[in-house]
């Protein structure tokens, strides 16, 4: 009888994850293009490129969970919020949280804890993030004062 019972809950919670694929937010993953980028200093590049461009550049690279209900909406409005936040894709732009962005990765709240268990690579050695936090302070000091 319990047995039944958990096979009919199990069978129930398939059908509501089938039934919400048909839910088409989530699912856009086209990247708008870049249309200016930072003058990163030497090494920052590619540090800034694994831990923070999926969410903070128009370089996403969609997981394949990212196109899964109800992932593909936490995903999708992750990347949107961040790329509102501070978009190092469109750096023509003025991009007012870059200052923040290095207090954020100082203070361990970037990358954000939900996004490091799947994205190993955007795990930083203290090095590594000391030399993610110099390059924001850098890029940060003019990103406020580019005119739209």
């Amino acid at each position: 009888m319990k047995l039944v019972w958990v096979g009919r809950v199990a069978l129930g919670l398939v059908g509501v994850v089938l039934l919400l694929q048909v839910v088409p937010y989530g699912r856009e993953h086209t990247n708008p293009p870049v249309t200016g980028e930072p003058q990163w200093p030497p090494g920052a590049h590619a540090l800034a490129e694994r831990a923070c461009f999926d969410c903070h550049s128009n370089e996403t690279k969609w997981p394949w969970y990212s196109s899964i209900a109800p992932v593909s909406w936490l995903v999708f409005r992750d990347t949107m919020e961040g790329r509102r936040q501070l978009n190092f894709s469109e750096w023509d732009k003025p991009q007012r949280e870059a200052r923040e962005a290095a207090n954020e990765v100082r203070e361990g709240e970037m990358p954000m804890a939900l996004y490091l268990p799947l994205h190993h690579d955007a795990v930083l050695s203290a090095a590594e993030r000391q030399v993610l936090i110099d390059a924001l302070e850098t890029i940060g000091r003019t990103a406020g004062s580019t005119p739209r």
